[in-house]
């Protein structure tokens, strides 16, 4: 029996997970390489981090995605190196998986721009357990400052601070907005959350690059109203553990700084010999793949692909889902000896919700909705592209539960001894 081509596909998030479904009926075996062992739904992490919905609401088991197709197995490590020449990918622990194709869609880490402190002081959002992590430490130190006396509360302990406009940003203020206004100041009889801030940074003249103006002003104002203080043209200095700085002199006391601002590509992209983009992508061909080496495809947010308009395409879900199924195109074009197609990426929209009926959606052909329909569009969005019928439901009801109610039911902590800031990140 000929032995069948070995497809290894690194990262099983929005590109790589497309990827391999899209190969479920090709005559190869594929292996899923991630560090984790589920697919995470990022776009709902802030979620997580306010309470709103579970870790496991918005994750998957890999195996259990692939459960129901045999040519797909998983593999839980960590990509440390790639030989191109060899086709063999080094994994830790110096195990290897040889390859005939290749799919690099091992994402984004998070970058601090040489700021001191960030990595030391704040709480970056790109994972998971940062999610539960900086929920942990919030809900604690309401809880520590509801032990203390006043002189606590007024050093900044419930100041929390985000660093950056971009849509995580706006859906992080939005949501510890409602959290602290609507939930902890029915759980707190004696706290005085008059005393409680959330402050948004951005260093632009405007939130939510990439939007239309109006959905920007939209967002601004619909921030303000619920009570989000909002610092625009305002570059960051330093972190300490006590507060931040900002260039012009300025400095707010916090206890909480949560990282939003700016990503770069997988470090996993230094290790592969190729020409970079812009936030340490790797420049890729026409057809995604790395150049002088067909064989190789680059897709997501570790790929630079430019756009229509000549402009490096940005690090968003729809940009890597895309990818992932050209690039799986591609593969099975290439063994029925066809040439492989063009990537073109067709924008569905973008999208930023600022709390409770209150969201921005954009459409193409110039189409935009603000507050109630925007949040509508927004809630089907995201349900429609959940993985799993069980985690459809759930988000379903949790979001069902808070808007009849209010109540962010996931109110818990979790300590498992690592509520300080970090922002060191996994590779």
């Amino acid at each position: 029996m000929p032995v069948r081509p070995h497809v290894v596909i690194v990262g099983s998030g929005f590109g790589g997970l497309n990827a391999a479904l899209r190969l479920t009926s090709a005559p190869l075996d594929v292996t899923v390489v991630d560090r984790d062992n589920y697919h995470g739904f990022w776009p709902l992490l802030y979620q997580v981090a306010t309470a709103g919905l579970g870790s496991d609401d918005i994750a998957r088991p890999i195996r259990a995605v692939y459960a129901r197709h045999p040519n797909i197995s998983a593999r839980l490590g960590t990509v440390t190196g790639v030989d191109l020449d060899q086709r063999v990918i080094e994994l830790d622990g110096e195990a290897t998986l040889h390859y005939d194709f290749l799919v690099l869609a091992a994402g984004s880490s998070t970058t601090d721009f040489g700021i001191p402190g960030v990595a030391e002081h704040t709480f970056p959002l790109k994972t998971l357990p940062d999610a539960v992590r900086l929920r942990n430490h919030v809900l604690s130190t309401f809880e520590r400052a509801d032990a203390s006396d006043s002189s606590d509360t007024d050093s900044g302990a419930l100041t929390i601070v985000l660093v950056g406009g971009g849509p995580t940003g706006v859906e992080m203020a939005g949501a510890l907005s409602e959290l602290i206004g609507h939930n902890l100041a029915g759980d707190f009889h004696h706290l005085d959350l008059t005393k409680a801030r959330v402050l948004l940074v951005e260093m632009t003249d405007r939130l939510l690059p990439g939007f239309a103006s109006k959905s920007q002003e939209w967002a601004l104002k619909a921030l303000t109203s619920k009570g989000v203080e909002v610092r625009l043209n305002t570059k960051l200095d330093k972190v300490t553990d006590d507060g931040v700085s900002f260039d012009d002199g300025t400095s707010v006391p916090s206890r909480t700084v949560v990282w939003t601002a700016g990503v770069r590509a997988n470090p996993l992209a230094d290790a592969i010999p190729a020409s970079q983009g812009r936030a340490g992508t790797l420049r890729v061909g026409p057809d995604l793949s790395l150049a002088g080496h067909p064989e190789v495809f680059v897709i997501g947010d570790l790929a630079a692909v430019e756009g229509r308009d000549g402009d490096q395409l940005p690090q968003l879900a729809q940009v890597a889902i895309q990818g992932g199924r050209r690039t799986a195109a591609n593969i099975k074009r290439t063994l029925e000896g066809k040439e492989t197609k063009k990537f073109r990426y067709h924008n569905h929209g973008i999208m930023a919700t600022i709390g409770r009926r209150s969201a921005v959606a954009e459409l193409p052909g110039g189409i935009g909705f603000h507050g109630s329909p925007g949040w509508v569009a927004w809630l089907a969005v995201h349900l429609v592209f959940l993985i799993g019928f069980r985690n459809r439901v759930v988000v379903l009801v949790n979001w069902a539960w808070n808007y009849l109610t209010w109540d962010r039911a996931t109110r818990v902590i979790l300590d498992d001894g690592s509520t300080t800031a970090t922002g060191q990140q996994r590779a």
